[in-house]
């Protein structure tokens, strides 16, 4: 666009004075990174149309018109000279710097910025673009090892910091020494310190500093409880034992020692949650040497609050001690109870057919697992405050195999409890609910009839529900009401604004949104069209029913548990509250005192005789 073409558009809509740089840049050549349609380059302006002609690489059509008063805020003017329009321009060069100088990439995009610096978060960005995402993330980390070495690139040690292209090359052990001696923080001595041990092969080049560092992380761990929680003085201890493995026969008779920590340690699933993920091995050996007689509960607790690597690190390890048996009993029983948290049953479903896994997890393989998932799923859509996706249901709906897998052996009525539970269930969307209904109708048909309504006992669509949980989906109806639909309304309107609606790409994403909103308010109306507000007052002490508090005991073991039986969006098995919507809860409303339940899943029973009957109202 010329000068006259972007006064006209700046006399029209003053607000676009504040992107005449990015207007005057947006020349035919020059390529451009939208927020949604990624990487594109400008072919030209059409003056008649008053738009700008884009070829974005990742949209099989070409050629899109869009006025650039509407897109300019969403998008970055890559300059001439940056390492993308060089690759645009001659790939197989700056591919063979890629493969064969990947710091040169890094000094390239460095070079390029007038202060000679770029946060992680802008370099990520640009990769992104230059290696595409499948190659990005492996070659990232793998140069990210060769910056830390190289003395021209000063290497952040924080996140919030920027790599630095340096005007005069500081080798890296140098400029870790002197920040050791500079800062005062005990956190940052220790990971500065275990930068060091990673440098330093042989340690040689550490030779006349080493008594310093060793005595100085010595102190830092001793004085500095109030500044260190326990996993960062173990994590000290580990790094000062590794750096002074050279110079001590013994470095466990250094005080503190990791023994001596780790007894005085109240909690070992936040130990090692809060400890660096390479060291979690490590810490599960120390456990088996500091408590020999209790070392795998200890490692079964870690594993039923963890997630992530943790999960799996603990898990693996208990593989390598031989502990099958444990293993498998402890996930039998975690699942029988309702009360497994989701991390767990992620890693269960996931490694289901693994060739190391496989023998202790086929037999978790049951319409309870799926159960277990259901109220997983449902307890962390009441838990979470943010929109942030729950990975087990997003797995659960990828994994097209899984659902089959777990119905293999169930029957009808198991099976019709399972979907209705997956109706109710809080943590899907409502097109994934009909995604995931159709594949329990595929194996039993008869469930059509809890999509269609056509169901004869009319009684089942009573949804029996708190008023607490009531008033939190009715809110969230009215947001979607009064905010969100009409901000979406508002936002297709002005998209139609501008032009053919086919190469339209605001309009598109507009529209997607619609349908997610819509879909939505559907399933909000469904819930509360059924829902039956109840307080739990009407319940009495002499048969359990919605609002009672149970106490059980278990025919096979003997053990006693007590139990809440509430209304349907109320479970929270951490405290003990089952929705009356359970197997367990249905199986106890109308029964007194004395009378014994069963309860069959997968063709495997449990007893459960009442002992005592209370109100909920009554203790709350």
């Amino acid at each position: 666009m010329d000068k006259e073409v972007i006064d006209s558009l700046i006399e029209k809509k003053p607000k676009l004075g504040a992107y005449r740089d990015k207007l005057e840049a947006m020349q035919p050549g020059c390529h451009i990174v939208h927020k949604s349609w990624r990487l594109g380059r400008i072919e030209s302006y059409d003056q008649g149309l008053g738009k700008i002609i884009i070829n974005f690489e990742e949209d099989e059509k070409q050629g899109h018109a869009m006025d650039p008063s509407f897109f300019v805020d969403k998008i970055d003017v890559i300059p001439e000279g940056h390492i993308i329009s060089l690759h645009r321009q001659n790939p197989e060069e700056i591919d063979a710097i890629i493969k064969d100088e990947p710091v040169g990439i890094i000094i390239k995009i460095l070079e390029h910025k007038n202060s000679r610096q770029a946060s992680i978060l802008e370099i990520e960005k640009i990769l992104l673009l230059l290696l595409g995402e499948t190659k990005y993330k492996k070659w990232w980390n793998a140069t990210k090892k060769l910056l830390v070495k190289d003395p021209r690139i000063g290497v952040p040690s924080k996140k919030t910091e920027p790599y630095v292209l340096r005007d005069v090359p500081i080798s890296p052990e140098d400029e870790i020494l002197e920040e050791f001696r500079r800062i005062r923080n005990p956190k940052s001595k220790i990971l500065l310190a275990e930068k060091l041990f990673q440098l330093s092969i042989d340690k040689s080049d550490l030779k006349n500093d080493l008594p310093e560092i060793l005595e100085t992380l010595t102190e830092s761990i001793k004085e500095s409880s109030t500044h260190l929680n326990q996993a960062g003085r173990l994590h000290g201890v580990w790094v000062r034992n590794d750096l002074a493995r050279d110079i001590h026969e013994d470095v466990e008779i250094l005080e503190p020692t990791s023994a001596s920590i780790i007894e005085e340690t109240p909690s070992f699933v936040n130990l090692a949650s809060e400890l660096p993920s390479s060291y979690h091995t490590r810490l599960l050996d120390l456990l088996t040497r500091v408590f020999p007689d209790k070392w795998t509960n200890l490692t079964l607790g870690i594993i039923k609050e963890s997630s992530g690597k943790l999960l799996s690190d603990c898990i693996g390890f208990l593989a390598e001690q031989d502990q099958w048996s444990l293993l498998q009993g402890s996930l039998d029983r975690w699942v029988a109870e309702q009360g497994i948290k989701s991390p767990v049953l992620l890693w269960i479903v996931k490694n289901r057919n693994s060739s190391k896994f496989e023998k202790i997890l086929t037999p978790l393989m049951t319409p309870r697992l799926l159960s277990a998932i259901f109220y997983a799923i449902d307890y962390d859509a009441l838990q979470k405050t943010t929109n942030k996706r729950i990975p087990l249901a997003d797995f659960l709906s990828d994994d097209r195999d899984l659902i089959p897998d777990l119905l293999a052996d169930a029957n009808g009525e198991t099976a019709r409890d399972l979907a209705q539970s997956l109706l109710s269930n809080q943590g899907f969307e409502e097109l994934t609910k009909k995604s995931l209904i159709a594949r329990f109708i595929r194996q039993f048909p008869a469930i059509q009839e809890l999509v269609t309504g056509d169901s004869k006992d009319n009684t089942k669509d009573d949804l029996f529900v708190s008023q607490v949980s009531f008033n939190i989906r009715q809110d969230e109806y009215k947001k979607l009401l009064e905010d969100k639909i009409p901000e979406n309304k508002e936002a297709i309107a002005t998209a139609r604004e501008h032009g053919d609606l086919r190469e339209n790409a605001e309009y598109k994403m507009a529209r997607e949104e619609q349908a997610t909103l819509l879909a939505r308010k559907a399933q909000l109306e469904v819930d509360l069209q059924r829902a039956k507000i109840t307080d739990f007052t009407g319940v009495s002490d002499d048969k359990v029913g919605i609002g009672s508090i149970v106490n059980l005991k278990a025919g096979s073991s003997g053990k006693s548990v007590t139990y809440s039986i509430l209304a349907a969006w109320d479970s929270d098995p951490d405290q003990k509250i089952l929705s009356y919507k359970t197997p367990l809860g249905q199986s106890l409303l109308g029964c007194s005192v004395g009378k014994t339940v069963e309860i069959e899943i997968d063709n495997v029973k449990e007893s459960w005789t009442i002992k005592g009957i209370s109100r909920w109202v009554d203790k709350n």
